[in-house]
């Protein structure tokens, strides 16, 4: 029945959900005609403010943008291929395949929200070695898995808490960067990511269908193709030319890339023994580019794998300047403050983090970007938090703690509510559905069945357990 239920409402998002950039385009318009309304300033100011906004996350949407293709970058490298080839030689039941593949790649997940190829990669072994695998089931797996992503080590919200001199210290929102010991290190971060982690595969296991309704890969497959694409050592390998030369030996030179390596290694280690747990936007990058260079081994398998990263990174370009835009109608017109004070004033200290829970996911279905979102409602629920934690005379401590909370809040309510938003099938999509008919709205049932569990999980963790 919840099936049911959510193969209709996956059907009629399908066919009322333009692209994500026109909803880009329509909230700068929101944001413009209500700055006009609510606060005292004309559409020129608006439009001024609008234009200083819009290039000021060109540095923090580079850092989302290698944030994906490092992360994908990895997943797609031998080490990892030999990885998935090692647990899909030891699971032989449909069943497990379901528990497996929502496990394993929640686990990735929480590494890198790049990684949700490499789940893709195990979920397609995994399909066509073990018989009686439903073929949509599993995709709505590997999608599922995205859930816990904006509580890991690459969500985007904590880790640009965490990172000096951010978009919201520049605005003065901050005055200080929030360590993620507030934020990914808390109880309530630890406890939600391991109820989802247990709780989504029995989920699954529940959910598979009876024999007479499966469909398998190969009955979803078209004409005969293959099962699996041209890997990045074969790729790197048809790019030499038929002779020896300097140019295809230096391409090839492991040594040149681990001279590299070594040095960055240097600095990763410096960093991590001077600062303990602090991770950032920076350092995470960082990390990503070090561990895909190791991965690949010669610089021209790294240039095949960012080269086939980098193709699912439109979306980022193109639409953050207009959340940029609308950060700056926020910011300079004084709307943010005047959101913000209205917030504080309808909630309390409990009840906030419940509501920030429901603005990211009410704005992911139009934002369908962590770190875009973030950039939209980052000032107003911040401030908004600070002037809660006044009201009610919270120490600085605790207020810092407070923000953290919320902020969490909002990044839950962003991994929500993709799973009826099909944007994010874009960054799997590519491997999973590669030579078959299968399409978005093919798992969205299974996924929104998902989404109605995880607010449970999520609700009673930003309501009830502490920082």
């Amino acid at each position: 029945m919840l099936g049911s239920i959510g193969t209709f409402f996956a059907e009629r998002f399908r066919r009322w959900l333009p692209d994500s950039y026109i909803f880009a385009l329509i909230l700068t318009l929101i944001a413009a005609v209500w700055a006009l309304f609510a606060v005292d300033v004309g559409p020129v100011k608006i439009a001024e403010a609008w234009y200083k906004g819009f290039w000021i996350l060109l540095k923090f949407a580079m850092q989302m943008v290698l944030i994906l293709v490092t992360g994908y970058a990895i997943a797609i490298s031998p080490i990892a291929s030999r990885f998935i080839d090692w647990i899909a030689s030891r699971i032989k039941s449909p069943v497990w395949v379901y528990a497996s593949v929502i496990f394993v790649g929640q686990i990735f997940s929480m590494v890198s929200w790049g990684w949700i190829v490499l789940t893709a990669v195990l979920a397609r072994e995994l399909s066509t070695r073990v018989k009686g695998v439903d073929y949509r089931l599993v995709a709505a797996a590997v999608y599922a898995s995205f859930l816990p992503w904006h509580g890991g080590l690459s969500g985007s919200i904590p880790l640009v808490l965490n990172t000096p001199e951010n978009f919201l210290i520049k605005a003065d929102v901050l005055t200080e960067i929030i360590p993620t010991t507030l934020t990914l290190g808390s109880p309530m971060n630890i406890v939600i990511n391991l109820a989802l982690l247990f709780t989504l595969p029995m989920l699954f296991m529940m959910m598979r269908p009876s024999e007479d309704k499966l469909q398998t890969f190969d009955d979803l497959r078209e004409g005969d193709a293959p099962t699996k694409p041209m890997t990045v050592e074969e790729e790197a390998d048809s790019l030499c030319l038929p002779d020896k030369c300097i140019s295809d030996m230096l391409n090839a030179s492991w040594i040149i890339s681990g001279l590299v390596v070594i040095m960055g290694l240097y600095i990763i280690v410096s960093h991590f023994y001077s600062k303990g747990f602090d991770i950032n936007l920076n350092i995470m990058n960082f990390l990503f580019i070090i561990l895909g260079m190791m991965a690949h081994k010669t610089p021209i398998r790294y240039v095949v794998a960012m080269k086939r990263a980098c193709s699912n990174v439109s979306g980022i370009i193109l639409q953050f300047p207009f959340y940029a835009g609308i950060m700056g109608i926020m910011i300079y017109t004084g709307l943010g403050k005047q959101v913000a004070t209205s917030l504080a004033a309808a909630t309390s200290p409990g009840s906030f983090p419940f509501v920030a829970f429901l603005t990211g996911g009410l704005l992911n279905i139009f934002v369908p970007s962590g770190g875009g979102e973030w950039a939209v409602v980052g000032q107003p629920i911040v401030e908004a938090a600070k002037t809660v934690a006044a009201n009610t005379g919270m120490t600085a401590e605790a207020t810092q703690a407070f923000i953290a909370k919320v902020s969490m809040s909002v990044g839950y309510g962003d991994s929500w509510t993709n799973m009826i938003q099909p944007f994010w099938t874009l960054a799997f999509f590519p491997i999973v559905a590669a030579g078959s008919s299968l399409q978005a709205r093919d798992i969205m049932g299974y996924t929104f069945v998902a989404m109605l569990w995880s607010l449970i999980i999520f609700g009673l963790g930003v309501t009830f357990l502490p920082m």
